[in-house]
């Protein structure tokens, strides 16, 4: 180190001996000696204007050995008027760094001096890349800082092997290696040089000599003069006085080819950046080239093994699933074998890599992981959950359909979250064994769609659901339809199943359903054909018409054949029949084994009465008692089977007709009713139907119409214009035709 209290680190600057080595001795002094790195040190190039103007700023060399870093540093020290000092990361510590830095602070710190040059410091550190992350550290606010200008070699790659924060203070200058043409200057330069080389001796180097010293050198000057000095040192001088260096000469000079090779360094993943490339290339011509060039120079041939596992997963894939097989093979040949001879187990597996087909489909796994980390994960499909724990308290699991007991051992369901039905990451390609694997994709996922139009047709169904909705709860209230998403969910619908809805409101369950079963169909039953044709229609705006029809005719007489359905869904069927016993008996009979039937009944008998629902003070005890005597009449009307109907009933007559696993649910559901004119009119309506009188001609039993003007004035006064919330007693049944 130049400097007076110099720590004892090599000083790559002390001049040079005759007894030094070639590659010291031909060191270039000054920039006008230095050979190659024209991109950087051309004419007008900025690194040669710094230089020339002595106005280096801290600069990074970055390149391969021998192609002239530590000489630029040479010839920096030469050109610069600033206090120059060299370390080595190889022997230096942060002592020296230190001492380097208090020298350069002294001088800074310094009163002027007329015979004092300049006051600056330059700091070379060689293998810069030797230092650790501390030592680095300790360099850090001195360059930022000023204090010292830095100049950095390394043969690794700075973006690596420097931190960050010295490197973003520092210009980098990448040195490739010497072209031919430099070489045999520099060779030449060497021979010719009466001072530092050889040019007091007669040497005669023939053309084919220095050409094959030049080729072999690999670009590494130092290691070009090194084999020159060895044959000119070694061969005996003729009796001419002539020393004749041949092609033989130089090939024992420089046996073998100076192979740029770092395990832990940029060549190391450069040669198999190229390695890889290559096969993914498919050119077995250069993909051997570069193995020979990994296992020639050292590499770890587990490395590279390990690489070909993964490259045919990544490259090949299921274009050729052998090829995993192949180079996992090959992997467990290195193991068993070892080099030299498990070189050819990695040549084959070289050899099928490249020349196999390609397909980076498994790529699809990174896109899923990206969606997941974009867009969060979703939740697992009811039916894929693990249904050993939490069936009972949570229904997980439930509804999973088993495809070894379908047919093809396959069928449509949902197995991505609800929110990403539909998405494809696998995209196979169209070579090699995956182009067959693609069709057989490509049918399933037809078949998916055309069957899972569960989400296609739920979507359509989905965006006019409100709207619906809406329509529903105008004609049937919006407790019913509350209530028929309760008995759907009791009802236990798949996705396939054929559902006939029987209900008392001919397609309130059954648009329900359809958004269930969108793999099945669903039948509505009505009694009319205008019924009907409204249902048809409203089934083409859906587009659902294929899978939604009307069925015209009677609960007692379904016109359809035996085993039609898969469920069977009705409320309010039985309790205004006297034949229940026939309805049952045809819902037993339109039903496929293993079907079930799902109704609910209300129970109006145990009802809440009219009465109720005002404060009837104002006429009197005994008026309300007999307005109270004709309302009990008509909930224990023996010939009204509205009335009569009960659970027990249910019960039996779905048993007597072979059902099985009967289930029974009483319920107790909230029905809102407007007062209106128009309900209190069809309350108090003189004008009796066709099968049973009015609420009020029941009255006139017991009470006078004057007494029921005043009843209904209480009406008008006290509930017009409100909401009824009214207990409606009931039973859900459930039963299986076994």
């Amino acid at each position: 180190m130049q400097s007076d209290e110099a720590p004892e680190v090599e000083d790559l600057f002390l001049p040079w001996k005759k007894s030094a080595p070639l590659a010291a001795r031909m060191r270039p002094r000054r920039l006008e000696e230095y050979v190659g790195q024209d991109a950087i040190l051309g004419p007008g190039k900025l690194l040669r204007r710094a230089i020339e103007a002595d106005r280096i700023g801290s600069i990074i060399l970055w390149g391969p050995p021998g192609s002239g870093k530590t000489t630029l540093a040479r010839v920096v020290a030469g050109a610069t008027r600033s206090h120059f000092e060299t370390i080595n990361a190889v022997l230096a510590g942060v002592k020296d760094i230190r001492a380097v830095v208090a020298a350069a602070r002294e001088r800074l710190e310094a009163p002027a001096d007329m015979f004092q040059a300049t006051r600056r410091t330059t700091l070379f550190v060689d293998e810069v890349h030797r230092f650790n992350k501390a030592q680095q550290d300790a360099l850090l606010p001195h360059v930022e800082n000023g204090t010292i200008t830095f100049i950095g070699a390394t043969t690794e790659n700075p973006y690596f092997e420097v931190i960050k924060a010295l490197v973003s203070r520092s210009r980098i200058f990448q040195l490739e290696s010497l072209t031919l043409d430099d070489l045999e200057r520099v060779a030449r330069a060497a021979i010719e040089d009466p001072e530092r080389g050889y040019g007091e001796m007669n040497i005669d180097l023939d053309d084919e000599a220095l050409m094959h010293l030049v080729d072999v050198a690999n670009g590494d000057a130092r290691n070009l003069l090194n084999a020159l000095e060895l044959a000119v040192e070694t061969t005996t001088v003729a009796d001419d006085g002539v020393v004749r260096i041949d092609r033989a000469v130089a090939e024992e000079s420089i046996q073998r080819r100076a192979l740029l090779y770092d395990k832990d360094g940029d060549a190391h993943y450069d040669t198999i950046s190229a390695f890889i490339k290559s096969m993914r290339g498919s050119d077995a011509d250069a993909t051997l080239y570069w193995l020979a060039k990994m296992i020639g120079a050292g590499e770890d041939s587990r490395f590279i093994a390990r690489r070909m596992v993964i490259f045919a997963s990544e490259d090949i894939g299921m274009a050729d699933p052998q090829a995993l097989t192949v180079a996992t093979a090959a992997a467990q040949a290195v193991d068993y074998v070892g080099l030299p001879e498990c070189q050819w187990n990695l040549s084959q597996a070289a050899i099928y890599l490249a020349t196999a087909p390609k397909s980076n489909s498994a790529m699809a796994y990174f896109e899923a992981l990206r969606h997941i980390q974009e867009n969060g994960d979703g939740e697992v499909p009811n039916p894929l959950k693990d249904a050993t724990r939490d069936r009972e308290g949570l229904g997980h699991g439930q509804g999973y359909k088993y495809p070894h007991a379908f047919r093809e051992h396959w069928v449509p369901q949902q197995y991505l979250p609800e929110e990403l039905q539909g998405l494809n990451f696998y995209k196979p390609s169209e070579l090699g064994f995956e182009a067959r694997i693609g069709e057989e994709v490509q049918r399933l996922r037809d078949l998916q769609a055309e069957g899972l139009s569960a989400e296609r047709r739920i979507e359509d169904l989905s965006s006019g659901r409100a709207r619906r909705r809406k329509a529903q709860i105008e004609e049937f209230g919006e407790s019913r339809v509350r209530f028929r998403e309760r008995l759907l969910e009791i009802a236990g619908l798949d996705l396939q199943h054929r559902v006939l809805d029987v209900g008392e409101r001919a397609g309130l369950l059954g648009w329900g359903a359809l958004e269930r079963v969108p793999l099945g169909r669903v039948d509505v039953l009505v009694g009319e054909a205008a019924h009907a044709d409204r249902i048809a229609a409203a089934a083409r705006g859906e587009e659902v018409d294929r899978v939604f029809k009307a069925v015209t005719g009677d609960a007692a007489a379904i016109p359809v054949e035996d085993g039609s359905y898969d469920r069977v869904l009705g409320a309010g069927v039985l309790h205004a029949r006297e034949e229940r016993s026939e309805t049952m008996a045809e819902f037993a009979r339109v039903l496929s084994e293993g079907g079930a039937l799902t109704l609910y009944e209300p129970l109006l008998g145990k009802a809440r009465r009219l009465s109720e629902e005002v404060d009837l003070r104002g006429l009197g005890d005994e008026v309300v008692s007999r307005i109270r005597e004709a309302e009990d009449a008509i909930f224990n009307d023996p010939d009204d089977p509205r009335m009569q109907i009960d659970a027990d009933a249910v019960v039996v007559s779905a048993r007597d007709m072979g059902f099985t696993n009967v289930e029974l649910e009483e319920t107790l559901d909230t029905v809102r009713r407007a007062v209106t004119p128009e309900q209190l009119v069809r309350w108090f309506s003189a004008t009796a139907g066709p099968d049973r009188p009015t609420y009020e001609e029941s009255l006139l039993e017991k009470v006078s119409r004057d007494e029921i003007a005043a009843y209904r004035r209480a009406f008008e006064e006290q509930l017009l214009g409100r909401t009824l919330n009214r207990p409606v007693p009931g039973v859900v049944l459930k039963a299986w035709k076994r």
